[in-house]
């Protein structure tokens, strides 16, 4: 059943790069994403109070330009949300899919947002049966492109720390999109839920996509790998035309990139999780000052996000920096 797996994973973590490998899978295919799927149920936006799709939804949907990326029948759509055709909002985006996967001669079909990451609990609600992959990245190397991305100021650059302190701040939203995802993940299990390592996946590309396959219950094929063969962006819904490079490793290297003043902010602010999935320190152990800093920044961005109706991680409720 559709949709059969979601890749998600803090922003800049690669789940891009990810989604290409999936999407080249001959059985499966990855929309580009859409960010609207629980956000709409959870805010009831196009939905009625018991869970039914409405034809506002299907108008707002029409009107989106990731949606129309995805270059669906306009008829096809339309007849899923036709007044006096009741259809539950998980059905809805299931047949959504299934159209998708029909049109690129697929079977199973799965999307990437990276940002879904923080509403596992929903997605599994709506979609039991749905697989969820959970793209982990080194903190540091997630850090540095933050800082380097001409869209953080709509995304981490929300959260009011980061006037005050950027790098502190993008250590914050690494740890609080990875802390929601794993405390998610160990409530799915095993058949659910499954973690990659983004340095692994460069690292070792065809013995990673066998473990994905394996997860996934798909045959490996050789194709993952060929991706970036002959194809552009705008071949995948998304704009600028720009040859898709290979899988490289070393695009990022905190280790070489990133200050020691920088750095020490960092693992002041997130070292106990590097630490938790294994990553190097880099720094010398924080200053008092600097773990009061990240303490209090911690405290704001956690109240912040409190405040917008956003889930803050358990180990934040229990454990000081």
């Amino acid at each position: 059943m559709n949709p059969y797996v979601f890749f998600v994973g803090c922003t800049r973590s690669g789940t891009t790069l990810l989604r290409r490998i999936a999407d080249a899978h001959p059985e499966l295919a990855v929309l580009p994403e859409q960010q609207w799927l629980p956000r709409y149920w959870e805010w009831r936006i196009g939905v009625t109070p018991d869970g039914m799709a409405t034809r506002d939804l299907l108008d707002m949907l029409l009107a989106d330009r990731r949606f129309a990326a995805l270059e669906l029948p306009f008829k096809a759509v339309a007849d899923l949300a036709q007044d006096g055709r009741p259809i539950h909002y998980a059905k809805f985006v299931s047949e959504l899919f299934d159209l998708y996967g029909r049109l690129h001669e697929k079977p199973v079909v799965g999307e990437k947002t990276p940002k879904y990451v923080r509403y596992i609990p929903t997605l599994h609600d709506l979609w039991p049966e749905a697989r969820i992959v959970h793209l982990i990245r080194d903190g540091r190397d997630v850090a540095l492109s933050l800082l380097d991305w001409d869209k953080s100021e709509r995304n981490v650059g929300r959260f009011p720390t980061w006037q005050e302190d950027p790098l502190t701040t993008a250590a914050l939203y690494w740890e609080w999109n990875v802390r929601l995802g794993q405390e998610a993940g160990a409530i799915l299990g095993s058949e659910r839920y499954y973690e990659m390592r983004y340095e692994a996946l460069v690292d070792d590309p065809e013995g990673e996509c066998r473990k994905l396959c394996g997860f996934l219950a798909l045959a490996y094929d050789p194709s993952m790998l060929e991706f970036h063969a002959g194809r552009t962006r705008a071949q995948s819904g998304l704009s600028a035309k720009k040859a898709w490079q290979p899988i490289t490793p070393g695009l990022r290297s905190w280790r070489e990139q990133m200050g020691r003043s920088d750095l020490s902010h960092f693992e002041a602010a997130a070292g106990a999780l590097l630490d938790e999935l294994e990553y190097p320190r880099g720094a010398t152990q924080p200053s008092v000052d600097g773990t009061a800093h990240a303490r209090r920044l911690r405290e704001a961005f956690a109240e912040y996000a409190r405040a917008g109706g956003w889930r803050v991680p358990g180990a934040w409720e229990r454990v000081a920096v």
